[in-house]
């Protein structure tokens, strides 16, 4: 995949830029619907994901800032507006994302779960689909597997193949959960640890700075999200309550069955492969 589509003038656009906005895109259409559903309302999630948005690219420079390179940017603090540069974290995007959330419930007198339920499918659709485009490749290949990318003259790991692969079972799994969630913030909270594994597991076809043998510093976050998740979902589990407010919507995104669901996921697989190899799709 090339990193730079075309040209506008000056104005580079970029393969990673555009997958993003995909991303967001698809993300967005999925969450309407699923608010749709849980009684909160299209209009309402799409304002909030706007200000999700910002504060993810926000959350995502700044948890590159502190967690990966912080001497650097303390001598350079200029440095940490040229995201143009690259120096992204999913872990800090996720962080700012939160935090936005906590603040826009509490302006609108909304249930934080509920949303967070309502937008975790959304969210991990997003990450794979954003994925694609990433130019951030893995460790070299020890072995001449056919699916590696060649860089440089070096064979190396397509961690971002590894990664939207894992993202769209993790989204296959919570669109499957959604409906038989048994309180608020179970399907989000899901979301968190599934898909901090996710990015635990990838990390390690990743060359980022380690802490100890081979575990690295996002290895470390992975695992506070996945504890932070699970000692989350036992304190709210004691409540044992779904909000009022889920409809019967029906469309494709909730009435389609298992079958269809599958279809969709091999769709979405084949086309980001397609995509990121460059096969005709």
């Amino acid at each position: 995949m090339q990193r730079i589509l075309f040209h506008l003038g000056p104005i580079h656009v970029n393969t990673f830029g555009l997958m993003i906005a995909l991303g967001f895109l698809a993300a967005l259409w999925v969450a309407r619907r699923e608010a749709t559903r849980k009684g909160i309302g299209e209009e309402r999630v799409t304002d909030f994901a706007i200000y999700a948005l910002l504060a993810g690219i926000v959350g995502a420079r700044l948890g590159y800032v502190f967690f990966y390179a912080p001497q650097y940017y303390l001598r350079n603090p200029l440095e940490i507006l040229f995201i143009h540069q690259g120096g992204m974290s999913i872990h800090g995007a996720v962080i700012g994302g939160v935090l936005v959330g906590i603040w826009y419930v509490r302006k609108h007198k909304l249930s934080f779960w509920k949303l967070a339920d309502t937008l975790a499918p959304s969210l991990v659709l997003g990450e794979a689909i954003g994925r694609i485009g990433c130019d951030i490749f893995g460790k070299p290949m020890a072995t001449a597997f056919p699916w590696g990318v060649t860089v440089n003259g070096q064979l190396l790991h397509p961690a971002q193949v590894y990664e939207f692969l894992l993202d769209y079972l993790v989204f296959f799994l919570l669109w499957r959960k959604r409906q038989h969630i048994k309180y608020d913030g179970q399907l989000f909270l899901t979301y968190v640890i599934l898909y901090a594994g996710v990015r635990g597991i990838v990390e390690f076809f990743r060359t980022n700075p380690v802490v100890y043998g081979p575990v690295s510093i996002a290895h470390v976050l992975s695992l506070a999200f996945i504890m932070i998740g699970l000692i989350a979902m036992v304190l709210i589990r004691q409540r044992g309550q779904i909000s009022s407010g889920a409809t019967a919507y029906g469309s494709l995104a909730v009435r389609e069955n298992l079958w269809v669901q599958v279809l969709v996921l091999a769709g979405l697989i084949a086309a980001s492969l397609g995509l990121y190899y460059g096969f005709p799709i």
